[in-house]
């Protein structure tokens, strides 16, 4: 069976494509992309598609998603998030380990890749937890978790405390070939913060939560990460002082990479003089000179990837106080859009740059590449989305297709409708 994708603008920053031609797929791998796909022998026959001029780009790659199952599934399950995936353009997920119990076993693994390959839409690719039960005492079983399909280990949520015990995770993970992802938050420097410590919060009377409290675990797990030669991959930075701590250790060769988010280049903690927990999330909204720091490192070529963090909540976790509402928000669906709209109609990177740090840039983070993902070179994976970069989508409850609808954009008209998604070739949405 063959599949002929034509009248499309091609862009695969792997392959520094950009422009008019056609995507042939055959057996569900990219067989010819290009200018000449369209007269291949083998695309005689078989389904066409006409993409009408829009985008044909690599499906993206999110490196940060917590699907709530199993535990939480009210909240998400993992065919609900796989659905939210794909609604959004994204063809493979990394599944934070935070889920009740966390995936900790081989057992949770196997029951979170079964689910997966049930729901039929996006790959799901497990991350195991650095420690027992999240306990920050013990490592977990790291290898047999890796055999068993998990591609990195992760206790986010929690901070890893214990300088010890991350210099022995990144030990092994050496060994392992496989990244740390660390959320850095010193927790006595937290304390009981909310939101941004800083003019906003001092003015509504809130606690707030330093940016000194991401910097000081960014700073030594550099450290670490240059003594033990680990792969160490920091999860949604948010501050100033981390983009330049990360700058200077890939210009020192250290195996360093990291992520931030859209509703962190998005968004200032000046939102949270609505009071509304829909803008509450963990780092929290920073300031506007924060929001500059992470425009720049995106351009840059500190930041490896545009991620999501894509946190579901109920609305009896949100429709509560500011300080007890759960921390996160959702973010599958917006994040093409936010990124179109945030950073290339404002001409801060290329659509190019931006398809890279969605697609390309994470797989390689992951070594997902090393499974042809990420980008659309003959003979990978045939995943992919179309989508149209000049028309516009309203957030709204029917736009969002997660269990739980707790985005701080409600009501935002943005551009990048997604025409349709594919995985191995196979239509999955749109």
């Amino acid at each position: 069976m063959s599949l002929l994708v034509k009248n499309v603008r091609l862009v695969d920053p792997a392959q520094n494509l950009d422009g008019p031609g056609s995507l042939l797929v055959v057996d569900g791998k990219v067989l010819a992309i290009g200018a000449d796909a369209a007269s291949h022998p083998q695309a005689a026959g078989g389904e066409v598609v006409d993409g009408g001029g829009a985008v044909l780009a690599p499906g993206f790659v999110d490196l940060h998603v917590h699907f709530r199952e199993p535990g939480q599934t009210r909240k998400e399950s993992i065919e609900s998030g796989s659905r939210a995936a794909v609604a959004g353009g994204f063809t493979s997920v990394c599944a934070m380990a935070n889920t009740k119990p966390v995936n900790d076993s081989v057992a949770i693994t196997e029951m979170m890749l079964s689910r997966a390959a049930q729901a039929g839409l996006c790959r799901y690719f497990p991350i195991g937890t650095v420690s027992r039960e999240m306990q920050g005492e013990e490592l977990a079983d790291m290898g047999t978790l890796k055999a068993a399909g998990c591609v990195a280990f992760s206790d986010d949520g929690l901070p890893i405390s214990n300088a010890s015990l991350m210099r022995r995770a990144l030990e092994y993970t050496r060994w392992l070939d496989v990244p740390v992802v660390a959320h850095e938050e010193d927790r006595d420097l937290a304390g009981k913060g909310y939101m941004h410590e800083g003019a906003v919060s001092a003015s509504l009377g809130c606690l707030g939560i330093p940016a000194a409290a991401e910097e000081a675990m960014v700073a030594r797990d550099i450290v670490l990460a240059e003594h033990t030669g680990g792969h160490l991959h920091l999860a949604h930075l948010s501050t100033r002082g981390s983009l330049r701590m990360v700058r200077e250790a890939k210009a020192r060769g250290l195996r360093v990479t990291c992520e931030v988010t859209p509703h962190h280049f998005a968004l200032s903690d000046k939102e949270l003089m609505k009071f509304d927990s829909d803008f509450k999330m963990n780092p929290p909204l920073r300031t506007e000179a924060d929001i500059q720091a992470l425009l720049e490192a995106i351009a840059d070529g500190t930041v490896d990837a545009i991620a999501t963090d894509h946190a579901p909540h109920g609305w009896d976790d949100k429709e509560v106080e500011l300080p007890i509402a759960a921390f996160g928000v959702i973010g599958l669906e917006t994040a093409l859009p936010l990124t179109l709209e945030l950073l290339v109609n404002r001409q801060v990177i290329s659509l190019a740059k931006a398809i890279s740090l969605l697609a390309w840039e994470p797989a390689k983070a992951f070594h997902l590449d090393r499974q042809g993902l990420g980008s659309l070179q003959p003979g990978a994976p045939a995943d992919f989305v179309i989508f149209d970069p000049n028309e516009k989508v309203q957030v709204d409850r029917a736009f969002i297709q997660s269990k739980s609808y707790n985005t701080p954009f409600k009501g935002w008209n943005l551009p990048g409708k997604i025409v349709g998604t594919w995985v191995g070739g196979k239509r999955v949405w749109g």
